[in-house]
């Protein structure tokens, strides 16, 4: 019964939940991915929501610890230099703007962007939790919709 859940609708609706709590990924990917395996679009759309956001609290709570604990270390050191890094150069509009930078940010569905990073720039600006959060939420709502009109519109391309 448990592999029948495991390799059911159930199961995939988690594999799509698990690919867009994945940095990198997030929904960007979760949302095709779930329509490329037949499941109920609209489903799809919230879990990927959903998983998309699991992580963000905790990196926002937990990353500059994280940092400071990485930098403590010799050989991490440098990694965490590279992420502060990273984080500080997607930063500069963010910095501008606040919420709403943070906001487009995470809306713009391409590489290097989304939940992931607006929560590492939010807390390398040391932006608060009630600030950070929903701004982010309101970003991932945004590219969730635009990455939704692009795969119904591949999706019914290719159909056609």
């Amino acid at each position: 019964m448990l592999a029948d859940i495991a390799g059911g609708e159930i199961g995939q609706f988690m594999s799509v939940l698990f690919t867009a709590m994945l940095p990198v990924l997030e929904l960007r990917a979760a949302i095709p991915f779930g329509a490329s395996l037949r499941l109920p679009f609209i489903p799809v759309v919230l879990v990927s929501i959903i998983g998309n956001m699991l992580p963000v609290p905790f990196i926002l709570l937990l990353m500059r610890h994280i940092l400071n604990w990485m930098r403590s270390i010799p050989r991490m050191a440098i990694w965490a230099e590279k992420i502060e890094t990273r984080a500080h150069l997607k930063s500069q509009n963010v910095k501008k703007y606040r919420w709403l930078g943070l906001c487009i940010l995470v809306a713009i569905p391409l590489p290097g962007t989304g939940a992931w990073t607006g929560a590492m720039v939010a807390t390398v600006l040391n932006m608060r939790l009630r600030d950070a959060l929903p701004s982010i939420f309101l970003g991932v709502c945004i590219a969730a919709a635009l990455v939704s009109m692009a795969t119904l519109g591949v999706v019914s391309f290719i159909h056609v």
